[in-house]
């Protein structure tokens, strides 16, 4: 295929299209890094009816996984049924209606600033909601952008949703800077003997009363533009001749290839979707497994510990008496930097040689962090040991894992195993982040001397079982497993 065989102008705009979806995706768990403080102080409250914990603190600042998960399973049936382009408008209106009710989640039933047992149940419900939006949109917008790209630039573009994610993160963490202002965040007291939480009398009450609001409430703009968007984009050819519309199909191909290489890329769908109901595991278990293993390893290396918590995380490796909040804001853009190198170079180097790099600069970033703390060493050293595990999380599994997912599957199985993948990635996602508080809490050291095990683990299995789909279309997917 010639460089320019393919309308860039019309794919690149798709493309930013969708990956808003990644943004939301970003911005929506990442904003719990600087709300989640705030929301500790609230439910603290001297006239709360519980008594809240670090484990209700894990569960509550996780609570928005448990809807990923959800969100992840269905979105096979969704993307089956809906279509790919429909099934990211459902997910907006998700985006929307969780960001407004994690602002105000008193809305009809609860009296407002008065912490109960109850309002914490209808916080996290809104939270899940919107982790059900995020579970679609993590799973179908790799998928929607993977059917619409050119083959030999489709590692590209999906990492561009990667970007997305990491921009919608650093988005958030300004935003939350920005709304947080001159304002400290609480300050939490704990018996050295009961173990018992309480808020500091003298903590300042914007935090915890408005502060944290505005944080989760400021999603909804962002929601409201990317479903107003999705109106503006095509199914993608791929949905449109497994529902049988392929004048359709040839149509959105034409105006994105050109005429003949639309013909023989409809050719190639047409071959490789007639069998409409195959079963799942028609090109063996060993596809399903591999895709599998790649969403749990992405979260067992502990990434989004660091992402969800920064600002504490921060705090504690300074030694304290600072936010945290600058450092995180450098570590944002420190992550958009390497992400794009990812994207600059996983049609040219490869996904594995990727993958392989990046577990390897996590561990010793992992490593680095566990032995400043078993050593008492605070500021810059780990400091910078955090941003480096970060930074090659993102010029690595950030964005190849979902490059992979998004691709490796053959064309009739794709919505059902990527459903199942991402399911799983959010699982692990979900038993990280609600396990971080309480083991952080433990021992810095052991959490991230696990974390660093699991780069290694993970190392191995990329350079044992994953193959390589450089330069590979998604129908010789199809290839690929058979001959397996």
């Amino acid at each position: 295929m010639k460089n320019k065989e393919y309308n860039s102008t019309y794919i690149l705009c798709i493309t930013l299209v969708a990956t808003l979806g990644g943004l939301l995706f970003g911005y929506d768990t990442a904003v719990i890094s600087g709300a989640e403080k705030g929301l500790e102080g609230f439910f603290l409250q001297s006239n709360a009816d519980f008594q809240y914990n670090k484990f209700l603190h894990g569960i509550t600042s996780a609570s928005a996984l448990i809807g990923c998960v959800i969100g992840g399973f269905i979105s096979g049936f969704f993307a089956q049924r809906l279509g790919r382009r429909n099934s990211l408008r459902f997910a907006s209106v998700l985006f929307f209606l969780s960001a407004l009710g994690s602002y105000y989640p008193e809305f009809l039933f609860f009296e407002k600033n008065i912490p109960t047992s109850n309002l914490l149940i209808a916080f996290n419900l809104y939270r899940v909601l919107g982790g059900v939006g995020v579970g679609l949109a993590s799973a179908i917008v790799p998928m929607y952008i993977a059917e619409i790209a050119p083959s030999r630039i489709r590692g590209t573009l999906v990492s561009c949703n990667q970007f997305a994610i990491i921009f919608g993160m650093l988005i958030v963490y300004f935003v939350n800077y920005l709304i947080q202002g001159s304002h400290a965040n609480p300050v939490i007291d704990k018996d050295p003997i009961t173990g018992i939480l309480s808020l500091n009398s003298e903590s300042d009450t914007w935090t915890i009363l408005k502060g944290w609001r505005y944080m989760f409430g400021s999603e909804a703009y962002v929601a409201a533009v990317f479903g107003f968007l999705l109106f503006l984009v095509p199914k993608t050819p791929r949905y449109l001749v497994m529902v049988q519309q392929e004048e359709k199909a040839l149509s959105i191909l034409t105006k994105i290839n050109g005429k003949e290489t639309a013909k023989q890329i409809l050719s190639d769908i047409k071959s490789t979707v007639q069998e409409k109901n195959e079963k799942l595991f028609t090109y063996g278990i060993a596809v399903i497994v591999i895709g599998i293993f790649l969403s749990v390893f992405q979260q067992a290396i502990g990434i989004n510990a660091v992402l969800y918590y920064a600002p504490r995380i921060f705090n504690d490796a300074l030694g304290g008496g600072e936010t945290g909040m600058t450092q995180t804001v450098i570590m944002g853009i420190v992550n958009i930097s390497f992400t794009l190198l990812a994207i600059f170079t996983v049609d040219r180097w490869g996904r594995k040689p990727l993958l392989m790099v990046g577990s390897i600069g996590m561990a010793i970033g992992a490593f680095s962090i566990a032995i400043c703390d078993s050593i008492g060493v605070k500021g810059i050293v780990p400091v910078t040991s955090i941003i480096v595990y970060a930074a090659f999380f993102m010029m690595s599994w950030g964005p190849i894992c979902w490059v992979l997912i998004s691709e490796i599957f053959p064309n009739t199985i794709r919505g059902r195993a990527v459903a199942i993948a991402v399911a799983f990635q959010w699982i692990f996602n979900f038993i990280v982040s609600s396990t971080f508080p309480p083991l952080y809490d433990f021992s810095p050291m052991i959490a991230y001397g696990l974390y660093g095990i699991m780069c290694i683990f993970a190392f191995i299995f990329v350079w044992k079982w994953v193959p390589e789909t450089k330069g590979k279309t998604l129908e010789d997917m199809n290839k690929l497993w058979a001959k397996r």
